[in-house]
């Protein structure tokens, strides 16, 4: 096939990269343990975590796994924000080859239920402020050790203390709990660093992660990651950025603010990942949502990397405490995980002097399929060029190439792309083609340099904050409630959000109130999830064989 976008390549990016330098994470992370030791890996709350502290700390939670035995192939749950445990827990499941299920804490406990059940896993690492979600499930999951953490666990004594107190007894953010035989991070940690760790032998072709997304039955699939994806997708993003770290002083450490939820893949890969591989250190934020906290910490740094939402750069740049921070240094500032809104990469260029440069990618792509060239100087819409080892095609409905000019849908083949959705044959089916590219929903359009440029969407997905919202799911939450006939959840565009979800109902019972609708939503669905707002209806339009025509009302309110 053509590669147009190769001539339009970064100088100094190559069309294609060693993907197979590294045998899996475990190798990568270990390679960078080594070489980066003495340096800052993350900072978090003020106190820095060298690359040592991670690779002792990870070793000795690979040591109590172990111990506990769990062996390759064992799924882990981790249910936290971005705090230092969250990359420490992650490399020690890698190094026990067992496998990473990112999980979101802001799941209800039916979506709780759901994944756990799902993947199978045995064990789980909560963060304490989201243990009463676990405690309501527990009975019926596959659990068999629960670990927990407090958000100052890993800051040091005494102010690892003071964190906690404050956490619990100052803010009330912990909800009571009871978790039986549930053993905290801190002395699973002090356990493990008396123990061996076994070296375990992990290959490209073993699972690494199971990324969960929403699915169009309603139920969410993990996308299989392997190592060979993730290693690919770290290194063909390294490369990609080569250009724009020519920027960095000589001898400087690249430092990125790590806003984006780890346990969500543009976090993972992008940032977690991507960071550890390049010696740079991570401001972990933990709570981004509150923006005079986050303006407070970024204030006492100086950075260098800012990969966001498009949502999140606007809220930023409109705050009244944007100019509390030094922006002087940010050399790259990436958005992903939903479309970037011309008029926010205006502002951000104008306020920061350093252009948003849009990517592309999705969980089932580890994450990254194309980007804009990292030292772009200004924004121009697109989702830039195809990276290193990776081919995008515009397929028709019967899956055949379109014409250069005209739409159709982006297919994806790289070393990147996901080997499949977990125990799902008839999934994976529908989205792979048989020469190996990876349909991903979304209707593109193409230049002759190579540029793609999202026009639509082909599934009915509802994109809130950078998250998938599947329609299918939140109807089927709500179809469970009393007084409900049919109900049809679309997409919203929203100044905040990009879009939120807004459900029409056609009531069997007049009594119905939109506030019933909203409690049973607020039990079932996490936040993001939830309908902003809700409309009765007399009907909803319908295709002639009944089927809700959601594109017909999101074009009519």
């Amino acid at each position: 096939m053509e590669k147009p976008w190769l001539k339009h390549y970064p100088p100094g990016v190559p069309a294609r990269i060693d993907v197979d330098a590294f045998p899996s994470l475990v190798a990568m992370l270990d390679d960078s343990f080594s070489r980066f030791r003495d340096r800052a890996a993350y900072r978090f709350m003020g106190k820095s975590i060298t690359f040592d502290d991670v690779d002792q700390a990870s070793k000795a939670f690979a040591a109590y796994l172990q111990a506990q035995g769990f062996a390759k192939g064992d799924r882990i749950a981790l249910m936290m924000p971005n705090v230092p445990q969250y990359p420490v827990a992650v490399a020690g499941v890698l190094r026990a080859g067992c496998v990473v299920i990112n999980v979101n804490p802001l799941y209800t406990p039916r979506e709780l239920e759901h994944q756990l059940k799902d993947s199978g896993a045995t064990c789980v690492v909560i963060v304490e402020n989201f243990a009463t979600t676990l405690q309501k499930v527990l009975p019926t999951v596959p659990i068999r050790r629960v670990i927990v953490t407090s958000l100052g666990d890993l800051l040091g004594v005494p102010k690892s203390w003071i964190v906690n107190y404050v956490v619990r007894h100052v803010k009330k953010l912990v909800p009571p709990f009871e978790l039986p035989g549930a053993v905290s991070f801190r002395a699973a940690l002090s356990a493990g660093r008396n123990l061996p760790m076994q070296p375990v032998a992990v290959g490209p072709d073993d699972i690494a992660v199971l990324q969960y997304t929403g699915g169009t039955t309603g139920i969410s699939k993990g996308a299989v990651l392997l190592h060979r994806n993730l290693v690919a997708n770290v290194l063909q993003s390294e490369a990609w950025h080569g250009p724009a770290l020519k920027k960095l002083p000589p001898g400087e450490q690249l430092v990125t603010v790590c806003a984006l939820p780890i346990y969500h893949i543009f976090g993972f890969n992008t940032n977690m990942m991507l960071g550890l591989r390049m010696g740079g250190c991570s401001l972990l934020i933990v709570n981004p949502r509150d923006l005079p906290a986050m303006f407070n910490e970024l204030a006492a740094e100086r950075f260098h990397s800012f990969p966001a939402v498009s949502t999140l750069f606007k809220a930023m740049a409109s705050h009244p405490d944007f100019g509390k921070v030094d922006w002087s240094r940010l050399i790259i500032s990436v958005g992903g995980g939903m479309a970037v809104q011309s008029a926010t990469a205006q502002l951000w260029l104008q306020k920061t002097g350093c252009p948003i440069v849009e990517g592309y990618g999705l969980s089932e792509t580890s994450p990254t399929a194309s980007c804009n060239p990292i030292d772009s100087t200004s924004f121009n819409g697109t989702i830039g060029l195809p990276v290193s080892n990776t081919e995008m095609k515009l397929l028709d409905d019967a899956g055949e190439e379109v014409t250069m000019g005209s739409p159709g849908e982006i297919a994806i083949r790289g070393p990147q792309v996901m080997a499949g959705y977990w125990q799902r044959p008839d999934e994976t089916a529908k989205v792979m083609t048989p020469d190996g590219f990876f349909r991903s929903g979304d209707i593109g359009t193409v230049d002759e340099r190579g540029y793609f440029k999202i026009i639509d969407r082909k599934k009915d997905m509802i994109l809130v904050n950078g998250f998938n919202v599947y329609p299918n799911e939140v109807e089927e939450v709500v179809s469970q409630l009393a007084g409900i006939a049919e109900c049809a959840a679309v997409g919203l565009a929203d100044e905040k959000a990009g879009e939120v979800v807004r459900l029409v109902i056609v009531r069997s019972d007049p009594q119905l109130t939109e506030g019933a609708v909203q409690a049973h939503c607020e039990a079932l669905l996490a936040g993001y999830k939830r309908p902003r707002v809700i409309e009765f209806r007399a009907d909803l339009p319908k295709t002639n064989v009944g089927k809700i025509l959601r594109r017909e009302l999101r074009d009519r309110r």
